[in-house]
């Protein structure tokens, strides 16, 4: 698979709480998106970024980070292929992605999306 970019996925219990913090004080003042599940705020300068997340929408549990990727179903059949729990299977959202959640060796559930063109 290859990685086109990693965004960590906060936890935070409201984003329009959260969003001050971040967008004000850290200087992410980019709202990329915002869904009210989940929003990501992003430096105009710089490349960083933040996705806040109350709770994943669809899947039953929530990522830690979201790696975008340009093959995405290439990604589903070889992380099945090597026997990774799939936690949320490969789906085309409706908000316009087509992703899968799965569970790293470590415990941790990574987000892995590729976005419709």
């Amino acid at each position: 698979m290859r990685s086109q970019r990693i965004t960590t996925n906060l936890k935070v219990p409201d984003v329009e709480t959260a969003k001050s913090f971040y967008a004000d004080f850290l200087g992410l003042s980019t709202e990329e998106f915002n869904m009210g599940w989940v929003a990501r705020f992003a430096s105009p300068d710089s490349d960083a970024h933040v996705q806040l997340v109350t709770h994943d929408a669809t899947s039953p549990e929530d990522s830690v980070i979201s790696v975008h990727t340009d093959d995405v179903d290439g990604a589903y059949d070889e992380a099945r292929k090597l026997g990774y729990e799939i936690v949320h299977p490969l789906t085309t959202e409706v908000w316009g992605v087509r992703r899968f959640l799965v569970r790293a060796p470590d415990g941790n559930v990574v987000n892995i999306v590729a976005h419709r063109d």
